[in-house]
């Protein structure tokens, strides 16, 4: 019997880029229409933050922890891939990557044996942060490779910057992905329908059919640790104690004197945000942040 083929999606983009936020639509518009959707996401660091973000997955959510599903855990990214399309018979399959994996790798596990007998078509749609390029952070290394692997850009937190920025930030995305679609958004407000391009010439098919090896790479430059902070604390204290790690990505639920709050951190901006308890009440209180280690420094464009 053949297997009923299902597109495949890759959501990758570097670290607080807003990928959690774009899978969540997808989550919430395949439930309105009464759709199975499989989603496997993968974190650099071992607290699953995300997870607690996206809510309760059911059977068809499985998060991958403390590596990269395009290098070190992906021989476990497939298994767990073809172990969903058997139990879950999901309708789609989304892929969020680390903020420090890349998308190109990511995609080779859609097209081995036997994840490649139901895969009907995949792509891989990049997340750029509007303010982290505008501010020309972090461009070099890993945000090059991520954007040139894109079959669409999405190009987000459009309200972070002026809105003249605009055409210069679409030119710098095509110098480094020429040709690729790139849709402008604020919070992943994209429409959904637009996030599988066109492939009129069938490049990605011929793609698929040819395979490929993943090159080799590492992420040695990055680390993440994990902070922990007791009930009580004040905002004050938490702010400077975070800020002084210098962190690229900070996420984490922390207990404080005026509430819980959602810690999200990218770069020099941090958000504590009002909410409610995570589903895995011991998140509460820890703090995982990424760095970049020492001896190398950040490129800075300009």
């Amino acid at each position: 019997m053949t297997p009923r083929r299902i597109p495949a999606l890759v959501v990758s983009g570097f670290l607080g880029s807003g990928k959690t936020t774009l899978v969540r639509r997808l989550l919430e518009d395949a439930q309105s229409q009464g759709l199975r959707m499989a989603v496997v996401s993968n974190e650099f660091g071992e607290l699953g933050v995300d997870e607690a973000l996206l809510g309760d997955g059911g059977q068809g959510y499985v998060e991958l922890a403390g590596g990269c599903v395009c290098c070190k855990l992906s021989d476990e990214l497939s298994e767990t891939l073809e172990l969903l399309y058997q139990q879950v018979r999901p309708d789609r399959v989304v892929v969020e990557t680390s903020g420090v994996a890349l998308p190109f790798e990511t995609q080779l596990a859609f097209w081995r044996p036997p994840v490649d007998a139901w895969v009907e078509d995949d792509a891989a749609v990049v997340v750029v942060d509007a303010e982290q390029l505008a501010e020309g952070r972090d461009l070099q290394g890993t945000f090059e490779n991520q954007v040139g692997a894109a079959d669409l850009l999405v190009l987000n937190k459009l309200d972070l910057v002026p809105e003249e920025a605009l055409p210069s930030l679409r030119a710098q995305l095509q110098d480094l992905s020429p040709g690729t679609p790139v849709i402008p958004c604020v919070q992943g407000q994209v429409s959904l329908d637009l996030l599988f391009p066109p492939d009129p010439e069938g490049l990605r098919a011929r793609r698929r059919g040819q395979g490929a090896s993943p090159a080799p790479h590492s992420h040695e430059q990055f680390s993440s640790r994990v902070l922990h902070f007791g009930a009580g604390c004040t905002e004050e204290h938490l702010r400077e104690t975070l800020t002084a790690h210098r962190a690229l990505r900070t996420k984490g639920f922390v207990l404080t004197s005026t509430g819980l709050r959602l810690v999200q951190g990218v770069g020099r901006r941090l958000e504590l945000v009002p909410t409610e308890n995570p589903r895995d009440r011991t998140l509460v209180g820890q703090v995982v942040v990424i760095v970049r280690e020492a001896g190398v420094p950040p490129h800075r464009h300009r």
